[in-house]
């Protein structure tokens, strides 16, 4: 039983040492991608409508406060009241309005988002595969990096340009 022991003992460095490690940085593989330029401009056109719908609620808005400091001095305190209740509904609506529009654009880019990032993980899990590594880390989330890791984003790169 010792020598099994001492055996284990003689070889566990080596098999630590067989050990392969990658790191890769995703985000430059993202910036590359074509999708990433066409997912964000569908997105910045859903955003930039989302604004023009808040601009036109804020003008509407503005219109009526104006008309309503126009004409208080002439109004009843009951219609002062309706239309201040009215311009603060206005306002609230138009809050409402915008933390909606900010969960739907969350979400679309969450949808949009999600077939491109599960190919590059297929495309980093393949080269994993193909070059035996233990881990691929991702360089940015790494504390360190040695010389002992590999860095593998350009087999990534080459790996996509096959998947398509």
């Amino acid at each position: 039983m010792k020598r099994l022991i001492i055996i284990m003992m003689l070889f566990a460095p080596m098999a630590v040492m067989a050990q392969k490690f990658g790191h890769v940085d995703s985000q430059s593989i993202m910036t590359t991608l074509p999708e990433i330029a066409k997912i964000n401009g569908e997105l910045q056109a859903t955003a930039q409508q989302f604004e023009n719908e808040l601009k036109a609620m804020q003008d509407e808005i503005q219109r009526k406060a104006d008309e309503y400091d126009k004409a208080k001095a002439t109004m009843n305190a009951t219609t002062q009241k309706e239309t201040e209740a009215s311009l603060q509904e206005m306002y609230q609506k138009m809050q409402q309005t915008y933390a909606q529009n900010q969960q739907e654009l969350q979400k679309q880019q969450q949808e949009k988002m999600a077939p491109v990032y599960q190919k590059v993980q297929t495309a980093i899990q393949n080269v994993g595969k193909a070059g035996q590594y233990t881990y691929i880390f991702e360089q940015s989330a790494a504390l360190y990096v040695g010389a002992g890791s590999k860095d593998v984003t350009a087999e990534v790169k080459a790996e996509l340009n096959k998947l398509k």
